[in-house]
């Protein structure tokens, strides 16, 4: 069901672009095949590897299918809007108009170069994106205090270990008190991916590297990657806690495992469990891969919860559709109750669909300040 759904754009690109293009018949066929193989792209990841969340063939093949597949979603969405208008056009004329076939070249021109653009603006190494969080009730020893937040990072072929090594390199450079990783290390089995993964080892920040899991881990042996990552010195936060110390200043870090843990023979998120035994003058940071359960967490006393997740959307306007399945969180800074919510845009992003427009990867370095 899952490939016919994503042939469905296909579908209108060939009845409604490419049938009424001037051109042979041989050439339209030609070009109707190649999208209709490009539509499929998650069936071929399937057949590389076993799953559509993992496509295991070289980088500019996967590369080059994101932008095809980029392409005809939004060819299709070009089309059924130049329909529409063509409908409009027709009730008050009483004919539907015929297109010029210039008009269609523009289309095509302009879906092609939009997912092109929007795949490079995916795969890159992000961007600085600094903001600052005013905590009520933070001691002033953690006034000024410096949180990297890394999370989707779906190393995969798409985000080897060229990418990982140089996103660490950056996230280095910006001499973080804590970084933390909100979940969706990788895309693929452990055999595949460790190489890939093994940059991540040299991830340093003074108070460490704190991580949870994301959706994505249960897709694979969720087992194997989080012993992994625990032998990689980083502190996975599963319904418990960590309490961070300047002096007799405190300050919590608590995380609970992603949603669809308890689906997957392991423990489903409890946040009570994470709060538990917490100082109680302690602001609390809480790490949850999704945001959807923000207002149980404000409800529960959490002071700052980071999550990521939704990509920001991936592309803007889709955003909206994506914040409907998220409760309404997809992007930025909320204030729920009492408590602020960042939801991060992602590092990177999963490789079935790597394209962003509007909605730009980063790399958060998040600056906690004393309420005035």
């Amino acid at each position: 069901m899952f490939h016919l759904v994503t042939g469905l754009p296909w579908l209108v690109v060939l009845v409604r672009f490419i049938l009424p293009l001037p051109w042979p018949w041989t050439l339209k066929a030609l070009l109707a095949l190649v999208l209709l193989i490009a539509s499929q792209y998650h069936y071929v990841s399937r057949l590389s590897s076993g799953s559509v969340f993992a496509p295991e063939f070289p980088r500019p093949l996967v590369i080059a299918f994101n932008v095809l597949f980029g392409a005809i979603v939004l060819l299709a969405m070009f089309q059924i809007a130049l329909d529409a208008v063509s409908l409009l056009v027709m009730v008050f004329t009483g004919a539907f108009p015929l297109l010029a076939p210039e008009v269609r070249y523009a289309a095509g021109l302009a879906a092609i170069a939009l997912s092109s653009f929007g795949v490079n603006r995916a795969i890159i190494v992000p961007p600085l994106k600094d903001i600052e969080i005013v905590i009520p009730g933070l001691a002033s020893a953690f006034d000024g205090y410096r949180i990297v937040q890394l999370t989707d990072l779906h190393i995969s072929r798409l985000f080897p270990a060229v990418w990982s090594q140089a996103m660490v390199a950056k996230t280095n450079t910006l001499e973080a008190d804590l970084i933390v990783i909100t979940g969706d290390f990788i895309d693929g089995s452990l055999e595949h991916r460790r190489a890939d993964i093994e940059p991540l080892r040299g991830l340093s920040a003074r108070d460490g590297v704190y991580a949870i899991s994301g959706n994505h881990e249960y897709f694979f042996d969720a087992h194997a990657f989080l012993q992994h990552f625990a032998a990689m010195d980083m502190l996975l936060l599963s319904n418990s806690h960590a309490v961070i110390e300047r002096g007799t200043a405190k300050l919590v870090v608590a995380g609970v495992p992603d949603r669809s843990a308890g689906r997957n023979g392991f423990a489903a998120p409890d946040l009570h469990a994470a709060l538990d035994g917490r100082p109680d003058e302690a602001p609390v940071i809480l790490l949850d891969h999704q945001p959807m359960q923000a207002r149980q967490a404000a409800e529960a006393g959490v002071a700052l919860q980071l999550s990521g997740h939704t990509h920001g959307g991936m592309i803007r306007g889709m955003d909206r559709l994506l914040a409907r399945a998220n409760n309404g969180f997809v992007s930025g800074h909320y204030q729920v109750g009492s408590m602020q919510l960042y939801v991060n845009n992602g590092t990177a992003l999963w490789p079935g669909f790597a394209l962003r427009l509007g909605r730009p990867a980063e790399l958060t370095r998040i600056t906690l300040r004393q309420a005035a």
